[in-house]
């Protein structure tokens, strides 16, 4: 023990610290890869300028943030030979494969093709340019597919047998992979990195057009990021609250944490928490702020249908209700917000106020970084809402760990704390500074000049306030 600390604790606290930094990275690149291959295609399509311009703009934006996204995940697996020792011996035969897998089919994809996105151009031609750019994208999404199959496996495992030295050994690699939460956890993290980039882009959009409505590179920006936020916005809910009903039928004692729900309700008309302050010592919600029987019906029970509590679970058996509690709702919270968000603008689209309703972007400027807050809560609720196992119902965190000392993790997690928050904390500050200068049309060649389009008919002027499809 150190200070109260025991080598657990701060084990958990290193990882949770670390993949906390890296998580926000993926969630960016995932997205803005996938806009990267829109405004590229939309460019080879249209011929517009502006499609090109904010390829160029964005794409060294990615460039900063992938490089910080693989540099903050290889700590981490670091410390599944440090800390977690006793986890990688037990679970190795079925996680190694599959994070090997994420390295030779998704990151060598990315990283093979991510010098042609950025510099090839002019050398590879543009059909094999827009190739590789729809390849670093499609190997953003296979990486994030790989890792969250390593994760809902660790949730809901499927596909294993149990050796007599303890080891989880592979025998249907079909259910191993397509375990029964994977599904559902891949599309909704899949929505949120897309709503994260929405909301960035939209921000950084919204930013210029409250110095210049005329922009031309911040109109198109914003109109794509709020189009994004108005389609996918509810979209994501539906696929939260199909999660949710997955997360009820597999690992019950998670919702009842996120619910609130202490007692049980033999009688049915189980109510919906929406405030309180969880109290695990006394097992109950204090303060409650409730409607009684909703919560029958979100998860689409009849109205005197029972429900358990957490009073028919174990002391030891029960995830840290106060943390789960109020981390679900502060990422259910921020996706009403961004509902409401989208909503806002396609009434100010249908009005035709959309680049001159400067509360909206006002809003639109201080959501930006609420994507990043969302997946954050939503994988803290999903993680800590697992405790207090690293395979569900299989595997205790404490029987995971190493045989470490307390000092000794405390030294590393320092040592992390003051180096990431320099080296990160840097970064991130370089990628706001070039979020703030507004897209410049690029020059393709420093020896061939401007910008050409060969062999294509100029288009006519037209009013610079005019944009098609906005």
């Amino acid at each position: 023990m150190l200070n109260g600390f025991s080598a657990e604790i701060l084990a958990r606290v290193q990882f949770a610290f670390t993949v906390s930094f890296h998580i926000i990275f993926p969630a960016f690149s995932i997205g803005l890869a996938s806009y990267l291959a829109v405004l590229n295609g939309l460019w080879l399509k249209t011929r517009d300028e502006t499609y090109l311009t904010l390829f160029e703009y964005w794409k060294k934006i990615f460039a900063v943030a992938f490089g910080m996204g693989v540099v903050s995940g290889i700590v981490m697996s670091y410390q599944f030979g440090t800390n977690w020792s006793v986890f990688s011996d037990k679970a190795g035969p079925v996680v190694g494969p599959l994070m090997a897998y994420e390295v030779l089919s998704a990151f060598f994809l990315e990283a093979g093709f991510l010098g042609i996105m950025l510099f090839g151009r002019e050398r590879v031609g543009e059909k094999l340019h827009m190739f590789a750019t729809a390849m670093v994208a499609f190997g953003t999404l296979m990486s994030a597919t790989w890792i969250l199959s390593v994760n809902s496996w660790m949730q809901t495992p499927a596909g294993y047998s149990i050796a007599e030295n303890g080891q989880f050994v592979p025998e249907d690699w079909w259910a191993i992979i397509f375990n029964p939460s994977f599904p559902y956890r891949l599309f909704h993290m899949v929505l949120a990195a897309y709503l994260t980039t929405a909301l960035v882009v939209g921000a950084v959009g919204a930013l210029h057009l409250l110095r210049n409505r005329t922009d031309r590179e911040a109109r198109r920006m914003f109109s794509m990021a709020m189009w994004m936020a108005v389609i996918v916005t509810p979209i994501q809910i539906f696929a939260g609250h199909e999660h949710g009903l997955n997360t009820l039928e597999h690992q019950p004692v998670k919702i009842m944490a996120m619910e609130g729900h202490y007692e049980s309700h033999p009688e049915g008309w189980t109510p919906l928490y929406l405030f309180g302050i969880p109290n695990d010592a006394q097992q109950r919600l204090d303060y409650a702020v409730g409607i009684p029987g909703l919560g029958n019906l979100i998860f689409e029970h009849p109205l005197d249908y029972p429900t358990k509590g957490l009073d028919t679970v174990p002391d030891e058996d029960q995830p840290p209700v106060f943390i789960v509690f109020w981390s679900f709702r502060v990422m259910v919270g921020l996706g009403f917000l961004m509902l409401g968000l989208g909503a806002w603008s396609a009434w100010a689209r249908w009005r035709g106020t959309l680049f001159e309703a400067k509360w909206l972007h006002r809003a639109s400027l201080a959501m930006g970084p609420s994507g990043f807050v969302a997946v954050l809560a939503g994988w803290i609720t999903t993680e800590v809402g697992r405790q207090p196992y690293t395979v569900y119902g299989l595997l205790r965190t404490a029987d995971s760990l190493a045989p470490i000392d307390a000092p000794a993790v405390a030294t590393s997690l320092i040592a992390f704390i003051i180096v990431y928050f320099a080296v990160f904390g840097a970064g991130t500050f370089y990628l706001l500074r070039m979020m703030n200068k507004r897209p410049a049309t690029p020059r393709l060649g420093l020896r061939d000049g401007p910008i050409r389009t060969a062999g294509v008919t100029p288009a006519p002027q037209v009013d610079p306030d005019f944009i098609p499809g906005e």
